[in-house]
């Protein structure tokens, strides 16, 4: 049998795919992978659809048994160690587990969150139209448990011959780049928003990450009625500390959106852990 056995979990893992996009109108949220550039990696180099799902695996920890077959496999994202039954494989690159084996993500040296494709993609029941979870909506299927048991689906077509694959660096300085959002008005000072570094706080998840170290003052006290949010707004609640919507954000909320980090950036985003220091820069609109 094509499947993952999960004997750990670490902190959080999940299944996800690139979420489920077009529902927003009637209150559903897209979800999918906080970073989807490294799921889309992930599945090109097994040989996947770039949509498939995967194991989004945050802050390492994560260990599966392989079934009956033979797996192809992929991390990505996150860079950690990854082991097959103690033996490191590396990240990044195409590797195999016979039956029995186990796979091992260890805590990331740098970045939050790893992903685990292999080959066929997971092959759990979608929920309109996903294989994702997302954490707000508590929709999809269910934050992944040890004993659970994970089918894989068929693989198909040959797997391809990268030349390359990409090595992320998720260290040094973090900038996002960002227009100024809709709602920049309602703000005494949008730009002190660029000139401060902000600090992501322990209270960031999938739905957003939470920055302190300084206040973004409203220009009055008149209420903003409830509108369409998307991912990377950069909305402030009356704290005056920003918040980056990520992929589970709300589909609408009521505070200003100042700014909106670039959609190339926003995975940048989902890869920065508690403790980091983050900057904006803003760039004109496309």
């Amino acid at each position: 049998m094509r499947a993952l056995t999960v004997r750990s979990t670490g902190p959080l893992a999940l299944v996800e795919d690139l979420g489920r996009a077009g529902l927003a109108g009637v209150g559903v949220g897209r979800s999918g992978a906080a970073d989807r550039g490294s799921l889309r990696l992930g599945n090109r180099v097994v040989g996947n659809p770039e949509g498939a799902a995967g194991v989004e695996v945050t802050a390492g920890g994560l260990e599966v048994e392989v079934g009956e077959d033979a797996v192809d496999f992929c991390v990505t994202g996150a860079v950690c160690e990854v082991t097959v039954d103690g033996r490191p494989v590396g990240s990044h690159a195409l590797a195999r587990a016979t039956p029995g084996a186990r796979i091992r993500l260890g805590p990331p040296r740098d970045g939050l969150r790893s992903y685990l494709a292999v080959r066929g993609g997971i092959d759990v029941a979608p929920v309109l139209g996903s294989r994702s979870r997302d954490v707000l909506a508590k929709l999809g299927p269910a934050p992944l448990e040890r004993g659970d048991v994970l089918a894989v689906g068929a693989p198909g077509g040959e797997v391809p011959t990268l030349p390359y694959v990409p090595w992320p660096d998720h260290g040094g300085d973090v900038v996002l780049r960002a227009v100024r959002g809709p709602r920049a008005d309602r703000v005494r000072d949008p730009d002190l928003l660029v000139r401060t570094t902000w600090r992501v706080t322990e209270r960031s998840n999938r739905v957003g990450m939470r920055l302190a170290g300084g206040a973004v003052d409203p220009a009055g006290d008149a209420e903003l009625p409830s509108e369409g949010v998307w991912r990377g707004a950069v909305q402030v609640p009356p704290s005056g500390e920003p918040v980056v919507f990520l992929a589970d954000h709300p589909v609408t909320g009521g505070y200003p959106v100042v700014a909106v980090v670039v959609d190339a950036d926003v995975d940048r985003a989902a890869q920065v852990p508690p403790g980091r220091d983050v900057t904006f820069r803003w760039v004109d609109a496309p």
